[in-house]
This record gives C-alpha cells, sequence and structure tokens, in this order.
C-alpha cells in the first residue's frame, strides 16, 4: 500500500508567501507611479527654482513635520501589531492596529485644514489669485496639491486596509498561526509613510 505525506500548513505557508509576494509587486508599481512623479517634479523644480521657492513659503512646515512625526508613530504601532499577533496577544494587536488608524485620522485632519487654508488664501488652480501668479508658482501647487492628494488618497485606503484586518481578527479568522493580511497591510502602510518622508522636504523644507 503506498502513502502519501504533506507536511502540516504547507498549504497556508504557500499561500502566505504567494500572498506576501504578490504584495510586494504591487507595492513596486506603486513605487514606480510615486517615483516617476518624483522625477517630474525634480524636472519643475530646476527650471523654476526662484518660483517653487516663493511658493513653498505658503506651506506651514510644522503642520508638515508634525503629520511627519504621526505617520512615524503609525508606523511603529502597525509593527509592533505585527509583533503582538505573533505572540498571540490579539487584544494589544487590536490596540496598536486602532493607534494606527487614529493616527491616520489626525493626519487626514491636520491635511484637511491645511488644504483649506489654502484653498481660503485662493491657491486653488483656476482661483483668481492662483490664475494671476507666476507660472512657476502655478506648477508648484499643481504638484502639491496632485501629489499630496494622491498621497492622502493612499492614507484612506490604507486605513480601510487595517480596519478589515481588524474585523478579521476579531472574527477570528487572522490569528497567530495566520496572519499575512495583517502583515500585508503593514507594508502597505510603510509604503504611505516612506512616500510622505520624501513629500515632506519636496514640498515643506524645499528653502
Amino acid at each position: 500500500m503506498e502513502h502519501t505525506f504533506s507536511l502540516p500548513n504547507s498549504g497556508h505557508n504557500y499561500d502566505a508567501k504567494a500572498s506576501k509576494l504578490g504584495m510586494w509587486l504591487f507595492l513596486y508599481t506603486e513605487l514606480l507611479l510615486f517615483g516617476g512623479l518624483f522625477m517630474v517634479y525634480m524636472v519643475y523644480r530646476s527650471l523654476n527654482s526662484d518660483d517653487f521657492l516663493i511658493a513653498s513659503f505658503n506651506l506651514d512646515v510644522w503642520l508638515g513635520a508634525i503629520n511627519t512625526v504621526v505617520l512615524l508613530t503609525s508606523s511603529m504601532t502597525i509593527a509592533m501589531s505585527i509583533t503582538a499577533i505573533q505572540l498571540g496577544n490579539t487584544k494589544l494587536s487590536l490596540r496598536l492596529q486602532f493607534l494606527t488608524v487614529l493616527a491616520a485620522v489626525i493626519f487626514l485632519v491636520i491635511k484637511y485644514f491645511e488644504w483649506g487654508a489654502k484653498i481660503e488664501h485662493g491657491l486653488w488652480p483656476g482661483m483668481e489669485h492662483f490664475i494671476s501668479m507666476p507660472h512657476g508658482q502655478q506648477l508648484y501647487f499643481y504638484l502639491y496639491f496632485f501629489m499630496t492628494g494622491l498621497h492622502g488618497l493612499h492614507v484612506v485606503v490604507g486605513m480601510i486596509f487595517i480596519l478589515i484586518v481588524m474585523n478579521k481578527i476579531r472574527k477570528g479568522s487572522i490569528h497567530k498561526n495566520k496572519h499575512q493580511l495583517l502583515e500585508n497591510s503593514g507594508l502597505y502602510w510603510h509604503l504611505v509613510d516612506l512616500i510622505w518622508i520624501y513629500l515632506f522636504p519636496l514640498f515643506y523644507l524645499i528653502h
């Protein structure tokens, strides 16, 4: 009689590796997207250095710095949540994920007021004051609103991703021995943080 043997959890391990590989490929495409935008920024900045410098003084460096600290902290909490669930501490993992989501909300609220101030001062594309600005300064704000807006969209997506993971943890489908989805949400969130680490100096610290 022939016997077949299989390693325990071999199917799960394969699925986890495939899931992580898929996430890395997705993150690679995201890096290509923002990498292209960073190159566009650098080209326009080199061609309009004085206008970019003048336009940058309209941004609040302190608000940008606070948001940087918020995102760095959130990267720490999501990483700690992964460690917590690996150790079987589900409650601590959920608390740390909640803190990550809270940090995302704080980031978006600060960005909302920051954008609101720019719009109030007529710096939104198409407004009367915006149209009267030199072309280089207009380019700066085109890039500012588009790139920070796209990043903000990624923050929202990341926040929803983590909330979905939290719900699955509560239902028991993500646990100590099966937590790849949580790791993927952490990878995505680290990307969101990494992109902001580049956006902050490019726009806020240009001078």
